[in-house]
């Protein structure tokens, strides 16, 4: 499962909302998931993953999430994208 967000926090994805979906990511245990941007993909669990995105303001970036509890993880992911303010959809 994928959804894509435009990012919209004018400080792009820092290390603060990083460790935020970091931490998100890793509560499912038995799901993968990944953050692609800019033709690189990493993994989600990882906090210098994230960051080595460089996400700005503007940028867009699919969240993937494969495995046992994926819709779970795709949804919780997504309230941290939106109530961070990180984000918004972009399907």
């Amino acid at each position: 499962m994928q959804t894509t967000f435009r990012i919209i926090d004018e400080d792009g994805i820092h290390a603060r909302p990083a460790t935020a979906l970091v931490n998100t990511a890793t509560k499912f245990k038995d799901t993968e998931v990944f953050a692609e941007a800019k033709g690189k993909k990493v993994t989600l669990k990882s906090i210098l993953g994230v960051l080595s995105l460089g996400l700005e303001s503007g940028d867009t970036l699919t969240l993937i999430t494969e495995g046992g509890q994926e819709a779970e993880a795709l949804s919780a992911l997504q309230d941290v994208m939106i109530k961070e303010g990180l984000g918004e959809l972009n399907d």
